[in-house]
């Protein structure tokens, strides 16, 4: 099935939609260093997309241009169809677009429950005005919003943290409050730059679960990055491989796991 398909079958039988976002010959500079040297692929509705590679191969540059944090030199961002111009990453995520981020981003001494709230606010068309006062609009956006905001600490299993402040959690609860926040944002496409980090086996078995659970029950379309290969072999539809700023592999995990090129950068000796 050729890669501008409407729909794509995954290998285990799943049927993905047509393509949501492509990246399109990007690269991205930092002076005279290259992080990113023309670069291609897409991610289609409804799959979860790994990015993978080394260190310093440019996966969290790659989720910058995503997001709108970076704007590349050369090459285009694509986006259900219509190419994207420069816009700041609060356009993008007007967009249906959220992330997480590698090192935790949250509001320390706030609740759990303020800390998802923020993530509603692309969704708050009242003024700042009409939002101290809390009345009429103001008031029924408040109820909706904190509404949407339970339900997804109950999806999260977090229910009984929800007045804590973030700062008093462990570490694997905080990724699970900033997975929260970021689902609050109801996003079309949910970046999530290495979402088990730092985890240890069992909270890594939660987030896998709740990543798949998102995937599954909203139909959210996910593009990960993750260092876990286990993680990323079980949980990827599709898989694509960048080394020093290019791209080497591209393609389901099997296609992946058997490239030799991948195996020499990243994955290590190849076991008969």
């Amino acid at each position: 099935m050729s890669a501008q398909a409407e729909e794509y079958v995954t290998e285990d039988g799943r049927k993905i939609g047509g393509v949501m976002m492509e990246m399109k010959n990007i690269t991205l500079r930092f002076g005279g260093v290259v992080a990113i040297k023309d670069i291609s692929f897409d991610i289609r509705e409804g799959e979860i997309r790994a990015i993978i590679g080394p260190n310093g191969a440019g996966k969290s540059s790659m989720l910058n241009v995503i997001s709108g944090f970076y704007n590349p030199q050369e090459g285009d961002v694509i986006f259900r169809g219509k190419k994207r111009p420069q816009m700041r990453p609060y356009k993008v995520a007007q967009q249906g677009i959220a992330r997480t981020f590698q090192n935790i981003a949250l509001f320390e001494g706030m609740s759990v429950l303020d800390n998802v709230m923020t993530g509603r606010l692309t969704h708050m068309k009242t003024g700042m005005f009409g939002q101290a006062m809390w009345w009429g609009k103001a008031q029924d956006e408040e109820v909706y919003n904190r509404e949407k905001v339970e339900e997804i600490i109950d999806f999260l299993e977090i229910q009984a943290i929800r007045k804590t402040p973030v700062g008093r959690l462990p570490y694997g609860l905080k990724k699970r409050v900033e997975l929260a926040r970021a689902l609050a944002a109801e996003p079309k496409l949910l970046l999530l730059d290495e979402p088990m980090a730092g985890m240890n086996v069992e909270e890594k078995e939660d987030m896998s679960r709740f990543i798949l659970d998102v995937n599954d029950e909203f139909g959210t379309t996910i593009a990960l990055i993750e260092h876990d290969m286990g993680v990323v072999m079980d949980l990827s539809d599709r898989v694509v491989v960048m080394d020093y700023g290019k791209k080497i592999g591209d393609g389901t995990p099997d296609e992946v796991r058997s490239n030799q090129e991948v195996i020499d950068a990243y994955l290590g000796v190849a076991h008969d």
